[in-house]
């Protein structure tokens, strides 16, 4: 580059950057002795004046406390892209028809361009179309709010779960020392694998589907955590979304039971979540720690937002009034959530939940849910170390 060359952009961001902590230190050098010329002699710009600050009057408004909070080592790292990204929109399950070709299904996610050609094919639009979908049927809607007469495979899903919560009470956890991870999990989760079967077959309805039982077992094994590290985390309940997908793309779930398929089966699913992560000390998988909503899930925070969209009284800074928590946390999951979180981690709530503190000042829930889809797009679908655990067969092609 010869000297009647205009810098680049990224040259001049450098300098402006360097200048500035240039700058910064003749100032502090400045406290002491001040120079004859208020120009830096880094960039010729002029310097900011040293003088003493104005007296304090009444005139101020004290600051907003805001906590000092530990370095951002798992915060989000795309938060412009995030912002700028399209609202996932709910989309129609396509359904899957004869002949049918059910398989085993396996993990196929390695890498980031694996990831893009997830998110580009009809299955990675379909099922996010899907979760979209369930939170768009729930909008204004309590959890006490009746629903349609539920089909079999909805009552046999309550079953299901009803089943797996039973087996906590008979399976108490066992002497441990450490924070996380009571082996007696390992016996609950060997007793789901022997069993799971048996369990799987109430959902399916019609003898011609009975073959896609096996397709749909290791979504619903992996739907609880890992039983050799002993966690659970997003990935895992991204895995039961897709056991409810698949379930739907077998004509078994129909859309207008999406509503019953939130505020009944998701509650129980979540409610059978947190039993097991109390009693057996579960390790959060992946975990952003303060950085992000919640150890364990994602999903009742995109429920639980769009239940309270258009509330009379209820606003997102409303989660700071613990009257409210106490009494509405059983109707809006969003707030059962940060009750919880308020239950099992200690100390100012900004400073263990700074995500959750931050979103508190969006001023409306329908901002906050369409935020929550993007979110959940970008750091749990978009994220290799949780989707290469994600399954594919012929009810999610791998395209």
């Amino acid at each position: 580059m010869t000297d009647a060359e205009p810098s680049s952009p990224s040259s001049a961001a450098s300098a402006d950057s360097s200048c500035a902590a240039v700058c910064s230190t003749s100032a502090t050098a400045a406290e002491a002795s001040p120079p004859p010329s208020s120009v830096c002699s880094a960039c010729g710009g002029p310097t900011a004046s040293i003088s003493s600050p104005p007296p304090w009057t009444d005139a101020y408004n004290l600051p907003a406390y805001r906590p000092i909070r530990a370095p951002a080592i798992n915060a989000p790292t795309q938060t412009n892209a995030i912002i700028l990204a399209p609202v996932p929109q709910p989309l129609p399950v396509p359904p899957t028809t004869p002949p049918y070709h059910f398989e085993t299904p396996t993990k196929r996610i390695s890498s980031p361009d694996d990831i893009r050609r997830f998110h580009s094919s009809a299955a990675g639009r379909h099922f996010l179309g899907f979760v979209a979908a369930l939170s768009h049927s729930v909008r204004g809607r309590k959890i006490s709010d009746p629903v349609p007469p539920l089909p079999q495979t909805v009552t046999s899903l309550l079953s299901l779960l009803q089943a797996l919560t039973s087996w906590i009470d008979e399976i108490p956890p066992l002497p441990h020392s450490a924070r996380y991870g009571n082996p007696a999990y390992r016996s609950w989760h060997a007793r789901l694998s022997a069993e799971a079967p048996a369990l799987v077959l109430p959902l399916i309805t019609s003898e011609e589907l009975l073959p896609a039982a096996d397709e749909l077992l290791p979504y619903l094994l992996d739907s609880f955590g890992n039983a050799s590290r002993i966690d659970y985390g997003t990935g895992h309940e991204t895995n039961f979304a897709a056991f409810l997908y698949c379930l739907a793309r077998l004509g078994l779930i129909r859309e207008e039971d999406y509503p019953a398929l939130v505020t009944r089966v998701f509650v129980a699913y979540l409610e059978l979540m947190r039993r097991l992560q109390i009693t057996y000390c579960l390790e959060p998988a992946g975990s952003h720690g303060v950085w992000g909503l919640d150890d364990y899930h994602f999903l009742p925070f995109i429920f639980g937002s769009a239940q309270l969209i258009d509330h009379k009284y209820m606003k997102p800074k409303s989660i700071h009034n613990q009257d409210i928590l106490d009494n509405f946390s059983h109707e809006y999951m969003y707030l059962a959530c940060v009750a919880f979180v308020k239950k099992v981690k200690k100390g100012v709530f900004a400073e263990h939940s700074p995500m959750l503190d931050d979103i508190s000042a969006v001023p409306t829930w329908s901002k906050v849910n369409s935020g929550m889809l993007k979110m959940y797009k970008a750091e749990v679908l978009e994220k290799v170390p949780i989707m290469q655990h994600f399954l594919f067969g012929s009810l999610i092609k791998w395209e």
